[in-house]
């Protein structure tokens, strides 16, 4: 069964846009992401490359916002203009709300038991102070590599969700959110969560924030007790006729390989001479599991590219180690 939102004429009234993405929800979803392996086309090079980067610190942070199940509420900070903004929000957290944020999310899910660090959150300031730190170097080491590239989507989404509003109103809008987990039969609109949530929703009068997302590119979230006013997440989308936006655009954006070198060499190849050149003397293996792709397919890329002159490979016993070539890094460096 579907999660059903209930509109009145005030609801409908009172839906907008978000102008795009939130920054700490942004950062929720993809935190989710990256700790399963869903959708190896759509994020699994973005995810290899996170993973890579983030510090070890960041375990706290996928305690408190799991894979599945809800966030403690004073991470939730999806009104915040700026991850600097969220980040001083969090700070800031009173230790009495900490206290009772923690209290209720640990009851929340009685299959998962919280951490016993978390016990010390709503007295340890310099915990807090840690996890708001943490905060930050999550969000630079995952989102902000991308961010112009998620930028452009947004933009190109803003156009085409206000051509749907001008051509077709409201209904036009909301029919071509998501058709696959958002289906819009005029006054309900029906909701297939990621979690199996079903039920109810009578918004009262509050309308609904839709806001873009480019991690929540397949099933939407939803807050119905947010305020000033319940949100809802869609897919960032670039054509009428999709269902949402393709897994490899979704990657193309979610990497920073130049798009220069990318239109030159076509995504993958220019993953696999990014990879290289980021990680000289790697192994076919290492190379294929940096790239994101298979043992197969990295060796067969690296021999296009060693057939072209932009790399270099060598052998060590069984072990074929790749380099660039010099042709190949000033290359790299032209499009960089």
């Amino acid at each position: 069964m579907p999660l059903r939102i209930h509109f009145t004429a005030a609801d409908l009234a009172r839906t907008r846009l978000a102008e795009g993405p939130r920054p700490m929800l942004e950062l929720d979803i993809a935190l989710r992401l990256l700790q399963e392996g869903s959708h190896a086309t759509r994020f699994g090079a973005w995810r290899k490359e996170s993973l890579h980067r983030l510090s070890p610190r960041v375990r706290r942070l996928f305690d408190l916002i799991p894979p599945t199940g809800w966030t403690v509420d004073f991470l939730d900070q999806s009104t915040a203009g700026s991850i600097d903004e969220a980040v001083e929000r969090v700070r800031a957290t009173p230790a009495t709300r900490i206290r009772k944020d923690t209290e209720t999310w640990a009851g929340r899910d009685r299959r998962r038991a919280a951490p016993p660090w978390t016990q010390s959150l709503g007295s340890d300031g310099h915990l807090l102070t840690e996890l708001a730190d943490t905060v930050a170097h999550a969000h630079k080491q995952v989102i902000a590599p991308y961010q112009r590239h998620m930028d452009a989507l947004s933009r190109a989404d803003q156009a085409l969700r206000a051509r749907q509003a001008t051509h077709g109103g409201l209904d036009m809008l909301l029919t071509g959110l998501n058709p696959r987990y958002i289906r819009w039969e005029a006054p309900v609109l029906e909701l297939t969560m990621a979690s199996g949530s079903s039920g109810d929703i009578h918004l009262a009068g509050r309308g609904l924030l839709l806001i873009p997302s480019v991690f929540g590119a397949v099933y939407p979230a939803l807050d119905d007790t947010a305020e000033p006013q319940p949100w809802l997440t869609y897919p960032v989308g670039l054509r009428d006729t999709d269902l949402c936006l393709p897994s490899t655009d979704t990657a193309r954006a979610l990497s920073t390989v130049p798009d220069s070198l990318t239109a030159l060499l076509g995504h993958t190849r220019a993953v696999v001479l990014w990879t290289i050149a980021r990680h000289p003397g790697c192994t076919t293996t290492e190379l294929a599991r940096r790239a994101g792709i298979s043992p197969a397919s990295a060796s067969q890329h690296a021999t296009v590219l060693r057939t072209a002159g932009l790399s270099h490979t060598t052998r060590h016993h069984n072990t074929a180690l790749h380099t660039t070539t010099p042709a190949g890094t000033d290359l790299l460096n032209t499009a960089a």
